[in-house]
């Protein structure tokens, strides 16, 4: 046979027996599902199969790395929700003809817990960039919505 056939031969049927590996090793397998689910961001799922394919392997650094990543786009969706519920309630008492003290106070602590909550998630490569960029939206609102609630006092 000859030596230009061969080489492409080899790597060919070493790329299709690493494939069989992949997709017959059940942990390999479920890493593969997982990292589905989080390209569609379904963190949930792919945080759920990425941990089924770490304990089946603790070596799989790919499970290892989807759950990783998982959480942490788990922790920017909790944020993107929490924020959304909070601005719905501070649109509610926006809309009082007199905005009392109590409200400014109420309105202050949500915006400091966002703040605070905004400056504990670590961004990664791999993090969704819609998701860091609507993140991003809602903490200079409250960052806003805080200058604004501490200048009128």
């Amino acid at each position: 046979m000859n030596n230009k056939l061969l080489i492409p031969l080899v790597a060919l049927v070493f790329l299709l027996s690493m494939g069989v590996f992949f997709l017959t090793n059940p942990s390999y397998e479920k890493s593969i599902r997982a990292k589905y689910y989080f390209e569609i961001a379904e963190y949930k799922l792919a945080l759920t199969l990425s941990r089924e394919a770490f304990a089946l392997d603790q070596y799989n650094r790919m499970a290892a790395t989807v759950m990783a990543q998982s959480i942490t786009s788990l922790k920017y969706v909790e944020y993107i929700s929490m924020a959304k519920g909070y601005m719905k309630e501070i649109d509610t008492i926006a809309t009082h003809e007199y905005i009392s003290d109590a409200d400014r106070a109420k309105i202050k602590i949500i915006c400091e817990i966002m703040i605070d909550s905004y400056v504990k998630l670590a961004p990664s490569v791999i993090t969704d960039k819609k998701l860091v960029d609507d993140t991003a939206m809602y903490y200079q609102k409250f960052e806003q919505l805080l200058e604004k609630v501490t200048q009128r006092k």
